[in-house]
């Protein structure tokens, strides 16, 4: 048998019908970035620009399945972690990953939707605290998202500085907090935290509201780090990368909700 010519990255995240988020924007990201994309759905969504509205998790035998066949026959040197709906699904995808022992997991700890509609049962929050968090490499939370996983409020930067570091310590070997949600009309300002400290990477605030910014980071870290560029460099760079399809993000729905222009932001070979 021959051995593949091109690296891989692999997404396990939830499909969105109306293509600006979850699976259809990492598949996006990783072409943009020139990696192979692979795909293992973990929920299916009835999803548009203005909100989800129905939601169905796969049988756990065929999830398994799918992450089995990707690890099977392709080169995957990231893999992507996003919508995980449910415990059990949660409890299929860290046996998979024990089992395969990818060399990075990028967790976007996918809880709520940029509509509000929540995406994660309660059950299931404990679960990624104490079976995903430990296998990530770098988990990348809004303030929100963080706020859930450390149970109080982060009201401004001070504050989002000790959540990235009480986040690494949960087990996590990095965390890239996204600050977007902080008030107010200053840059927004992402913080890198890992055992060597914090770093940060600041863009101008845009005037919109978008979809699927978080599902493109991730997978966009997941891609350069396939590439083999370090963690720290990866983030920052995704930072730059999802900010660039911000500024070129356009409205394909009947929604004020913009989706991320991917090809515009291609990296440069």
């Amino acid at each position: 048998m021959t051995s593949p010519s091109v690296v891989s990255a692999l997404t396990i995240a939830g499909s969105d019908s109306g293509g600006g988020a979850g699976i259809q924007a990492d598949l996006k990201t990783f072409a943009a970035h020139r990696v192979h994309g692979l795909s293992a759905i973990a929920a299916l969504t009835a999803q548009h620009t203005r909100g989800v509205t129905a939601v169905n998790v796969p049988p756990m035998d065929f999830l398994r399945a799918q992450l089995d066949a990707c690890f099977d026959d392709f080169d995957i040197r990231a893999v992507k972690l996003g919508m995980l709906a449910t415990a059990e699904v949660i409890g299929v995808v860290a046996d998979a990953l024990h089992t395969h022992r990818p060399a990075a997991v990028i967790v976007d700890p996918v809880m709520v939707a940029t509509s509000g509609a929540k995406l994660l049962e309660d059950s299931a929050l404990q679960a990624m605290r104490s079976h995903l968090l430990p296998l990530a490499h770098v988990v990348t939370p809004n303030l929100p998202e963080a706020e859930l996983l450390l149970g109080r409020a982060i009201a401004d930067a001070t504050a989002m500085r000790q959540a990235a570091r009480d986040l690494l310590a949960l087990g996590a070997r990095a965390v890239f907090l996204k600050g977007g949600h902080l008030p107010g009309d200053a840059d927004v300002v992402n913080l890198y935290c890992d055992e060597d400290g914090l770093a940060e990477t600041s863009h101008p605030r845009l005037p919109l509201e978008a979809h699927g910014t978080g599902c493109t980071l991730a997978s966009a870290i997941a891609a350069r780090r396939a590439q083999g560029m370090p963690m720290k460099d990866a983030c920052l760079a995704a930072s730059d990368y999802v900010h660039a399809a911000l500024r070129g993000g356009y409205r394909p729905g009947r929604s004020d909700i913009l989706v991320l222009d991917h090809v515009g932001a291609a990296p440069r070979a």
